[in-house]
């Protein structure tokens, strides 16, 4: 019985990838409550399995007890007590293991859908979720399909665990960067914000901490290699990558790439900019459905007006000097890959 017990624990051990003193622990627990209910003691005796035998002694208040007397009754209850503490060190496990991964990329194994959520497999044990706010539109996931993914949520209920997945979330598209460029990753080059539509457009802003590392060129890669590896694990979302700056026009002008701006003008009670541009760059700067204004609205925290410049607006002359662009020339153009196989920018009427 005694080496019966110990092969028990082990294979639990290995199996679980739970502590053995914990489930050590468990079994005494467990046997000291089934004990104390059989035998209407009136507190929790005393219950030790030895670590290197497994014997197992038990006493009340000093007195030694009989393990032949709880019979099989008594350890029936212990062992439905001991199934419940197991679960709960299970859960604290996987608890434990991802608390602290929150905010980290996994990858994913698809295992169902639930509804229109997709339900996961991560590691060896945990299962987590992908909401359908979470997935990517236009993204197919199959049922087996191995898939990389961000930890929005770790939460822990009782003895449920839930994780929760994102592809869509902002931040996902930050830890990539984060684990392709390593300038990114010790903090040379810092990702100041991020404007993302899932699954079309992506913006995000970069700056330099030390004046010798270019931060477009260290997020694009030798010949792109870096950013295509992460437009690749977006499935082709267009990722444009412009440069911070504390000036809020350039900003803004920055934050409309690729779309080439002639002049702006700000509005700061009212928190607008008034963005002038030439006609055959019109529907470039919005965006299909507006997607290129809005994201660099959101990306600036300005609301951003675009005009066609000699229409019915025109800026004035004195800040014709606005145009030209900030120092560094054609290493002030967004970065961007755009996906094989999606349409091209259709015009729009310009935002008035």
């Amino acid at each position: 019985m005694n080496g019966e017990l110990l092969r028990i624990v082990d294979a639990i051990h290995r199996d679980k990838s739970i502590d053995k003193d914990i489930i050590f622990e468990s079994i005494e627990q467990a046997l000291a409550q089934a004990t104390k209910k059989h035998l209407n003691l009136e507190e929790l005796p005393a219950v030790r399995i030895d670590r290197a035998t497994g014997q197992i002694t038990a006493s009340d208040q000093g007195i030694p007890i009989d393990a032949s007397l709880l019979g099989r009754i008594a350890y029936q209850q212990a062992r439905q007590i001991f199934v419940q503490k197991l679960r709960e060190a299970e859960s604290d496990t996987v608890y434990h293991e991802y608390a602290h991964k929150k905010g980290d990329i996994v990858t994913a194994t698809v295992v169902r859908y639930d509804g229109p959520h997709l339900l996961c497999k991560i590691g060896e044990k945990a299962e987590a979720t992908m909401l359908r706010s979470e997935q990517v539109p236009g993204e197919n996931y199959r049922i087996g399909e191995r898939l990389r993914a961000y930890i929005v949520e770790v939460e822990k209920k009782g003895t449920r665990i839930r994780i929760y997945l994102s592809r869509s979330h902002e931040d996902f598209v930050r830890r990539l960067f984060e684990l392709e460029v390593p300038e990114v990753a010790d903090g040379t080059v810092v990702i100041k914000g991020i404007a993302r539509e899932p699954g079309y457009r992506t913006k995000l802003t970069v700056t330099s901490t030390n004046a010798r590392v270019d931060c477009l060129g260290a997020c694009v890669g030798v010949r792109g290699s870096r950013i295509r590896n992460v437009v690749d694990e977006l499935n082709g979302e267009n990722v444009d990558i412009v440069r911070w700056s504390d000036v809020p026009k350039d900003l803004v002008r920055h934050a409309l790439k690729p779309a080439e701006v002639a002049d702006v003008q700000l509005n700061e009670s009212e928190h607008r900019a008034t963005v002038y541009v030439a006609k055959d760059e019109l529907s470039q700067a919005i965006g299909k459905g507006g997607r290129n204004v809005r994201l660099a609205s959101k990306l600036t925290g300005w609301e951003i007006d675009i005009y066609e410049l000699g229409a019915d607006t025109q800026p004035p002359p004195a800040e014709a000097p606005a145009a030209v662009p900030p120092s560094g020339g054609e290493a002030d153009a967004p970065v961007s890959e755009p996906p094989q196989e999606r349409p091209a920018e259709s015009d729009q009427t310009p935002n008035m």
